[in-house]
């Protein structure tokens, strides 16, 4: 089979991109850490179904719950990014374009996990 990749390419398994198989790995991981959350999550809140707002303001109040809530935002707001700026990359081909989608993307990204994040420890806190 023939191949385009130089030999050192080959070896340190990169593209031409040089980066496209950590971004891969990093979405893989990503996607994987969310199925234990993700159910974790499904299950907690039909657990919670017709309670009231001091139940379930009770139920994040817990150290656990919050922190798993504020680690599945975090996890869920990368991998989101990471997805985003695959289709970015593959079908934006005006470069200035592309900059800027991807930096909004990583910026809004960021914004919802922060804000999202301080609204649960506002609830957990009590603030």
């Amino acid at each position: 089979m023939t191949t385009l990749r130089s030999p050192i390419g080959r070896a340190r398994g990169l593209g031409s991109a040089k980066s496209g198989m950590g971004h891969h790995w990093s979405t893989i991981v990503s996607a994987v850490g969310l199925i234990p959350l993700s159910l974790w999550f499904v299950v907690s809140i039909a657990r919670l179904a017709g309670a009231d707002h001091a139940v379930f303001t009770a139920w994040i109040a817990k150290g656990p719950n919050a922190a798993l809530l504020i680690l599945t935002i975090g996890l869920t707001c990368y991998h989101a990014s990471l997805g985003l700026s695959m289709v970015i990359e593959d079908y934006v081909t005006c470069k200035a374009k592309k900059f800027a989608a991807l930096l909004a993307t990583r910026l809004i990204a960021a914004l919802l996990a922060v804000g999202m994040s301080v609204s649960i420890l506002k609830v957990a806190i009590g603030g």
